[in-house]
């Protein structure tokens, strides 16, 4: 006669302090930028989530069809909500809409404590040159660069943050991120993915002119939606566990090549597809025996939850 052994508990794996990061940005609600973005990328780097929404769009991956912005007084709101609550480890700021929301987090983050890490993507600028704020809302987002440890802004919204033409090739770039950075003592992550070529470097600008420069290659896919927000949560994120700007954009950097490279696998929307946040996760999942079948994942005996 067969017997079935006792059960055996399993000893969870130590691990350190999760870090808490609140997203503050617009939504999306085809899931592949704004704070659906930030939550996504926020867990596959290891942390937990939150977020205060400073605007409704209705869009899809192709294009915005309409923005509705709540009442500045409901962010305050929410940001009181969360942090008379959480203890939050990292900021993270997209999408701020009007000069009245930046105000709101303006007042907000003066009663943060300075320890708590802040990262800016100033969405001031469509990839398609679109300008997407007043004058007045930019330079309320530049009002707020002061508080801030990093800002991840794409070519284009760098150049509107000095008042500048957009620069047209890399060293281009690291020049005008390095009087940004003296201009607001800040560290500028100056991305090099939209300028022509094979190679996609990124480069983290210190206010001292110090540049700490990452290097990649550019991943062939249209795939590309939402990847600004990804990169700079998964940042702030990664910051909090490594207390390492550099080593948090190495991890961020190759996990977003990752996300990029899967990214034509998901299948999402006809236009500019999402990243796949969580491509590493599947590929561990299918290695562990758990193929797809009829729709959806194997026996979850096999599936095997990972730190990506």
């Amino acid at each position: 006669m067969t017997t079935n052994a006792p059960h055996q508990p399993v000893t969870a794996t130590p691990r350190g302090p999760v870090p808490r990061v609140l997203a503050v940005a617009g939504s999306d609600p085809s899931g592949g930028a704004g704070v659906q973005a930030d939550l996504k990328s926020i867990g596959a780097a290891g942390g937990y989530g939150m977020a205060a929404v400073t605007a409704l769009t209705a869009q899809n991956t192709c294009g915005v069809r309409a923005v509705h912005v709540p009442p500045p007084e409901f962010l305050a709101a929410q940001l009181a909500a969360v942090s008379d609550d959480v203890a939050v480890d990292a900021v993270k700021i997209g999408m701020l809409a009007t000069a009245e929301v930046a105000a709101v987090l303006a007042d907000w983050l003066r009663r943060t404590p300075a320890s708590v890490p802040v990262v800016l993507d100033p969405v001031m600028v469509a990839t398609s040159g679109d300008r997407l704020l007043a004058p007045a809302g930019e330079e309320a987002v530049r009002g707020l660069l002061a508080r801030c440890d990093v800002v991840t802004p794409n070519l284009p919204e760098l150049g509107v943050l000095l008042g500048e033409p957009c620069a047209g090739d890399w060293s281009a770039a690291l020049a005008q991120g390095a009087r940004l950075a003296a201009r607001w003592q800040v560290r500028v992550l100056v991305k090099g993915g939209h300028l022509a070529g094979d190679q996609a470097p990124d480069a983290l600008v210190g206010p001292g002119g110090d540049v700490q420069q990452v290097d990649g290659v550019r991943v062939g896919t249209r795939h590309t939606h939402g990847t600004g927000c990804s990169l700079s949560s998964g940042l702030a994120t990664r910051y909090v566990r490594e207390g390492d700007w550099r080593r948090a954009l190495m991890g961020t950097k190759a996990w977003l090549t990752s996300a990029l490279t899967g990214a034509g696998d998901l299948g999402v929307g006809r236009g500019r597809g999402p990243v796949d946040h969580f491509a590493a996760l599947r590929d561990v999942v299918v290695a562990a025996g758990a193929e797809p079948v009829g729709g959806g994942w194997g026996p979850v005996a096999q599936r095997v939850p990972v730190d990506v």
